[in-house]
């Protein structure tokens, strides 16, 4: 295969980040864009070189009919981005999309079994995990520098401000909570409705911190502040949620996020790893600096590192791409799947171990802080590949 044949799926600010990174990245061609919200088209075909050689489409279905791409760049924040990947997959489609990768356990399935039965590649666009310090930790980790880790927190407590929760669906446009006096037209956006566990801990920071265990979690417990937002009522969504974890090879975590909350926009991601042998964690604020501490050498504080989140390794062509340069490995390592068979970092058992630990948490959360047991997607000898689980 030459260029891979892409179509993105979704136009809002992430589907033109998309656009204007995959016209950069060597083997990529954008043949065709989809969003229901007609104006959100043309705004995206202006910042495509050949805009003359891009289909446009406002059904999904007919989009994915299209034979003039290769692969789905799926950029859409709605409940059903799950089932839009399977319906990609069952289309012939690689598929790589944006966190997190379902909202619901049957979709995480019904992703996996299509994967398995079709070859296809489906890549979950998750880039934290090629962070700088994401991968020194793992080295540390995986070197046993850090001994046994037995307990690990990950959050993700950011603020964004109100914008994204409302929109005029006609022209695309978003407002701010204390523009809707002046603009009635502006309706609630999905987020209302989305778990915020699912779009914060299942999105970026649970993959962090399982990269650097090189574990998945296996029961997991929520617990929620109540609906609606305290600090802005009209955001029909919990400030905080938090899930505590076990891991099957018996670490501890702790994961917490929000995004309603106003707090510095500065780090919004924080994590800490603790071992017998030592621990490590990033920095607190922007005026800080990550810290380790290593039991046998001396140490009798934490000592600050400069750990950073671009790669001191990084090609040229990373720097700049977007999430402190990450975003490159997320499209090159797509590529290199869909063109020469490379396996990804993040496959699609790998996704799903991102994701499911999230949607169980909100499941108990739902349920009254019910432990869940948190399935493993792989094939064994009560799943053969291409089959769904007995229940499911």
């Amino acid at each position: 295969m030459d260029d891979v044949r892409i179509g993105i799926a979704g136009l809002g600010h992430r589907g033109l980040h998309w656009i204007r990174l995959l016209q950069a990245i060597p083997g990529y061609r954008i043949t065709a864009i989809y969003d229901w919200i007609e104006p959100l088209q043309e705004r995206a075909l202006g910042h495509i070189g050949r805009r003359g050689d891009v289909r446009v489409f406002s059904d999904y279905e007919d989009f994915l009919t299209y034979d003039g791409m290769d692969a789905v760049g799926l950029c859409v924040r709605r409940k059903e981005v799950g089932e839009m990947a399977a319906r990609a997959l069952e289309a012939g489609k690689h598929v790589n999309s944006e966190v997190p990768a379902a909202y619901t356990m049957a979709d995480c399935w019904r992703i996996v079994t299509e994967v398995e039965r079709t070859g296809l590649v489906y890549s979950l666009a998750e880039q934290t995990r090629f962070w700088g310090v994401i991968e020194s930790w793992r080295q540390l980790a995986a070197e046993g520098c850090l001994g046994k880790i037995t307990y690990a927190e990950g959050q993700y407590v950011g603020w964004y401000g109100t914008h994204q929760y409302f929109q005029d669906f006609k022209t695309g446009r978003q407002y701010p909570i204390e523009a809707l006096p002046d603009h009635p037209e502006a309706e609630p956006t999905v987020l209302h409705s989305l778990p915020v566990i699912v779009g914060g801990i299942g999105s970026h920071d649970m993959d962090v911190v399982l990269t650097v265990l090189d574990d998945r979690v296996v029961e997991v417990v929520g617990m929620s502040t109540n609906e609606p937002s305290y600090a802005w009522p009209r955001i029909s969504r919990a400030d905080m949620q938090v899930a505590l974890m076990k891991t099957e090879k018996d670490t501890v975590i702790r994961m917490l996020c929000g995004f309603t909350q106003p707090r510095p926009h500065g780090d919004h991601h924080w994590w800490q790893f603790i071992g017998t042998k030592g621990s490590v964690e990033w920095r607190r604020s922007l005026n800080e600096k990550p810290k380790i501490w290593l039991a046998d050498t001396q140490m009798n504080d934490w000592a600050e590192v400069d750990w950073q989140y671009q790669r001191t390794d990084a090609p040229p062509g990373a720097r700049g791409s977007g999430h402190g340069d990450a975003d490159y490995y997320v499209h090159t390592h797509f590529r290199d799947a869909v063109r020469e068979g490379k396996p990804l970092p993040l496959d699609v058992y790998r996704a799903m171990d991102t994701t499911a630990p999230a949607i169980r948490a909100h499941d108990s959360i739902v349920q009254g802080g019910k432990l869940m047991k948190v399935s493993d997607f792989r094939p064994g000898p009560d799943r053969k590949a291409g089959e769904l689980a007995v229940g499911v």
